[in-house]
This record gives C-alpha cells, structure tokens and sequence, in this order.
C-alpha cells in the first residue's frame, strides 16, 4: 500500500473523511469519520454553522491519527455557490447563509436592470438560479450593506476551511465559477461586471486551479492531531469533484453526478453561452484543467429525501424503490426541476398541489408519492438529454451515473428506458474519488485525468441498464 490520501467530502446533508490509497494501479477508498450536516434556522433565514463543521474537519484528522493511518496530502470539498466573508482581521463578517435561504428571492430581476439576462449569460454561462452568489451578494448588498462595507475577503467554502487549516487564503477555481461572476472566457473575475453591480472588487482573489498546494497545516492545528500534511486544492466544487471520477476516456461522455441535486450534462473545452443554451437554463462551471462542465441543475433525489423525512424516516430508500415500482403504472407526474420544489414547507403537499393544478390523479399511498417523483425525475433526464444533444449537435450512446444516486437501481432502470440509451452506474463514492484523483495526480500517481480515470474504471464497481423500451430520446 502506497501513500495515504484524505479527501473531505461535505455536503448539503452530512460530511465524511475518506482516505484513498493506490495498491497495484488500483484505487483503494476507506470511510473513516462521518458528521451531520445542515442549514440551521435563525429566525426567518437558514444559515451554515462553520465552526461546527470546521471542528469536523479537524475530528476526522484526529482520526486519521487514532487509525494511525496518517495522510500525506489532503483535499477539501462543498457544494457551491454559498461562501464567507472576512474583516480585517479575518474574522467572519456578518452570517454565512445556506443557498436555500429566501432573501435571494426576486434579486435575479432586479440584477437584470443593472445587467440584462441575455448579456450575463455571454459573460459568464452560468443558468440562473435565484441562490447563484451574484444574487446572494446582491441581497446583502441590498438589506445588509455595512457587512459588505467590512468585508476584505471572500472564500468559498472549501477555501474558507482551507484558510483555517493553512493560514493561507487562496481561491479555487471550480467553486469559483457557481458564483456568477467569472468571466467565461478569461477563467477569471469579471471585473466589470463586480464594479456595475457596485460589489467591492477587493474581496475577490485570483482564482488557482485544483492541484495547487496550500501549505502545511497552521502550528496548533498539527499540535492538535498529531501530524502535518500538505493541503491541496481540489475540484472544490463536489460536482468537479465528482465528474473527475467518470469512468470513460471517450472525448463525448455524458454524465450524471445524482445524489441531492442531478448534474446533468457533459464536458467541452470551451463554454458554451449562446441563446439556445441560456434559454434553455444550461450553466457553464469549471471542472479540472479548465474544462467546462456544460450541464444543468436538476432538483435531484432531494424530494424523495424530503418525503423520507416526513414520513419521519420511517422507510429506506430501497423500501421506496419497492413501493414505486408496485406502482409503476400510476399516471401523474410533474415538472421535477419546478422553482416551487426547491425549499418547501411541506414536499409531500407541495406534489399534490402541483398534481391537483394540472388536473391529474393525485396519489394516495407512500408507493404513488415516490413513484411520480422517481418518474418524473427520469422524464427529466430524459428531456435533459434530448437538450443537450441539440444544442451540442453530439449524440451520445450512454449516460453515465456517478455519486450516491448511482446506487438506486430501480432510477437507473427507469433512466435508462426513459432515455433510450445504456446506462453506465458506478462509482458511488464519485466525489471523494476525484477529490482523491486531483490530490495523487498532482503528486505523481497517475500522470495525467485519462490515466486516473482508467484506473477507476479497474478499481470500482460499474453496473450497467439497458433500455427495457425506447423512451422519449
């Protein structure tokens, strides 16, 4: 066994410190430490507790050293769009929001009377969505302008964790590009941009690209677990992260990185920003070496996760597939990736009204309830293909699933015969893999993203679905 690997992996819902190892050009992953995750309510307003998940962070190398397992090298990674701000004296300025906080609600307009829609979208490819960070720093502009006055810095997550473990503030590039200000062309700040929506230019750091070395880890933070290592900078973006791990060295794959949100879409050297991109809300983000990840935001597994919760986490996932697939045959279905399923009072009310509104048949047991959703979300993919093919001009022959969705079969099935097309499933742990693949590429173990990428292909379980029946593609 070669050297030892740490990837931090946190997402929406919880965080996992995996440590990741190359034996005979095999990749080999272990779960160490795990933590909750979540948007805390203050009030009206949903927030990130940093200090919670920054000691997490500092738990899971505490373990590494129990384990006696101790890395070289790690790596740090978050959803994006949501960030920190620092004062002066980098201390946090003001509170850090959770993306699915409502003060962003109608900002995407007023922004476009500074700068319309269609010309944002030639800057910077990236699709509206009302949480974007241009809108958050809009909002905070807007209704709490003296913390935008003491501000002096702006990270991202994975960059502000960076910070607390290195003393080091650098941005990445990756996560940089989920916040609607870089310029798809230079792969830097739109500098104009900031300065007419009247943002301080200041806060914003050049951005680096996955594989650049923080530093070693801050004097108390070595005293308090045991060893140092060096911090990387990976796709900080989980989505980079993850579409790092896909399976295939062809030139035109298409991929699906499903867990809470579905990223759907495939990987060009150059962004694509024209009418028929935007109109139909595709975003170009950075992924590794500056390809771009030309793909859409679907809402995901996260209803079916919000129904779990209200039926008081009483069913498992497969439980729900078993009951969706009994009721295969019930008709209704709505639109997946609606504004309106985003951040509900209630998912399970909010389905059936969307259902009763269109006049279809509502549903009437736990088996109906998951299989709209676990239908709807397959049309979804569906239409989603049929999108990118368009406007890409490609065909392409598989859709490959990577990230925790890839384990839900009866969606893969669904996926598949909704496509017309073969579904590729696996790796499941696609974040924390590419996590990983940055980290050892840059220290030499594989020399290049196709020599990585075959050997997850030889390391992982892959599974494959093929269309039962030509769907909608």
């Amino acid at each position: 066994m070669g050297d030892y690997y740490l990837a931090v992996d946190i997402g929406a819902s919880s965080g996992r410190h995996i440590l990741g190892s190359v034996k005979d050009g095999r990749i080999v992953l272990e779960e160490i430490y795990r933590f909750e995750n979540g948007m805390k309510h203050e009030g009206d307003s949903l927030l990130w507790d940093t200090e919670h998940l920054f000691n997490e962070i500092v738990n899971g190398l505490k373990k590494c050293s129990e384990l006696g397992r101790i890395p070289v090298m790690m790596g740090i990674d978050t959803w994006g769009v949501d960030y920190v701000l620092l004062d002066e004296n980098d201390n946090v300025a003001g509170r850090t929001y959770g993306y699915r906080d409502h003060r962003t609600d109608g900002f995407p307009e007023k922004v476009y009377t500074v700068i319309p829609e269609k010309e944002l979208y030639s800057r910077t490819g990236t699709q509206k969505q009302v949480f974007n960070t241009i809108f958050q720093l809009a909002a905070l502009k807007d209704k709490e302008p003296g913390v935008l006055d003491k501000a002096r810095t702006m990270l991202m997550m994975p960059d502000y964790f960076g910070f607390r473990l290195t003393g080091v503030k650098k941005q990445e590039y990756t996560n940089a590009t989920t916040t609607g200000l870089i310029n798809a062309a230079s792969n830097d700040w739109d500098d104009e941009l900031i300065g007419r929506l009247g943002l301080p230019a200041g806060i914003f750091l050049k951005p680096v690209k996955p594989g650049t070395r923080l530093g070693a880890l801050r004097t108390e933070i070595k005293e308090t677990v045991g060893f140092d290592l060096t911090v990387m900078t990976v796709g900080s973006h989980d989505t980079a992260s993850a579409v790092m791990s896909v399976p295939s060295t062809a030139d035109d794959t298409l991929y699906i990185s499903s867990g809470t949100w579905s990223l759907m879409g495939v990987e060009n050297p150059e962004a694509v920003t024209g009418d028929s991109a935007r109109e139909a809300n595709f975003t170009n983000e950075g992924g590794y070496d500056y390809r771009y990840r030309f793909l859409k935001n679907i809402m995901g597994l996260w209803m079916i996760q919000q129904v779990r919760h209200e039926l008081n986490d009483g069913y498992s996932f497969a439980e729900l597939c078993d009951m969706a697939e009994k009721e295969k045959d019930f008709p209704s279905r709505v639109e997946a990736n609606a504004p309106r399923f985003l951040s509900p009072d209630n998912m399970q009310d909010e389905i059936r009204k969307a259902i009763k509104e269109s006049g279809q048949r509502e549903p009437e047991n736990v088996g109906q309830m998951a299989t709209v959703i676990y239908q709807s979300l397959a049309e979804a993919y569906a239409k989603t293909l049929n999108e990118i093919e368009s406007i890409t001009g490609r065909h392409y022959d598989a859709v490959n699933i990577i990230g925790g969705g890839s384990k839900a079969a009866y969606l893969n099935q669904l996926t598949a015969n909704a496509c017309g097309r073969r579904v590729i499933a696996g790796p499941d742990e696609g974040t924390a893999i590419g996590n990983l693949m940055c980290q050892m590429i840059g220290s030499g173990e594989f020399k290049d993203l196709k020599e990585a990428r075959e050997a997850v292909a030889g390391s992982f379980d892959i599974k494959e679905y093929d269309p039962v029946n030509q769907g909608t593609a």
